[in-house]
């Protein structure tokens, strides 16, 4: 990816705000998408020189055009799990077939999705992660090569899942669960 230009999906994620980072720091421009430009631009590496910031909507052809156009690669760390009002799997659908076409459209060579740690053969698999499986397919029928990574639950400050747990240790201070919890 030697002088490449690299476009970040969900850039103002936590996923997505370490990757940054590393990438400007190994010398690739960086192109970060996020629909919160503010939230971006408040980020410690918001003014480095190497950086490009975009304001767009992943549901939002246009702009994710407009954010692909000239970049390489894309990470596509895009997830809706905790937006769209438990919509989600169909807010993931619809952006990652935005992904398809804006890659595809302004010659992205390569997408990199981070998804869900599930094999497509486990059963059963909870709604999140069948979403997770559906949106790799997605992006792998496109015409861009997509390079699957597959993570199991990110734990760290600021992200989703931690901040999930945190509630519910500061609130239960036991907490009985289903039989199928191992």
């Amino acid at each position: 990816m030697d002088n490449a230009t690299v476009l970040v999906t969900g850039a103002t994620g936590y996923v997505g705000g370490r990757l940054i980072p590393a990438l400007l720091e190994s010398g690739y421009t960086v192109r970060a998408m996020a629909r919160n430009i503010d939230k971006l631009n408040a980020r410690s590496w918001a003014n480095h020189s190497l950086l490009e910031t975009v304001q767009g909507d992943a549901f939002d052809l246009t702009a994710f055009k407009k954010a692909a156009a000239g970049c390489q690669h894309a990470f596509y760390l895009i997830h809706s799990m905790i937006a769209q009002k438990g919509r989600y799997a169909e807010a993931d659908r619809r952006a990652a077939h935005n992904m398809v076409k804006a890659a595809a459209d302004e010659g992205v060579e390569r997408i990199i999705y981070l998804g869900g740690l599930a094999g497509e053969n486990r059963k059963p698999l909870s709604q999140h992660l069948q979403s997770r499986i559906e949106v790799a397919r997605i992006l792998q029928n496109g015409s861009v090569p997509t390079t699957v990574l597959r993570a199991p639950m990110i734990l760290g400050s600021g992200s989703a899942s931690f901040e999930i747990l945190r509630y519910l240790v500061e609130r239960l201070p036991a907490m009985t669960t289903p039989r199928w919890v191992q």
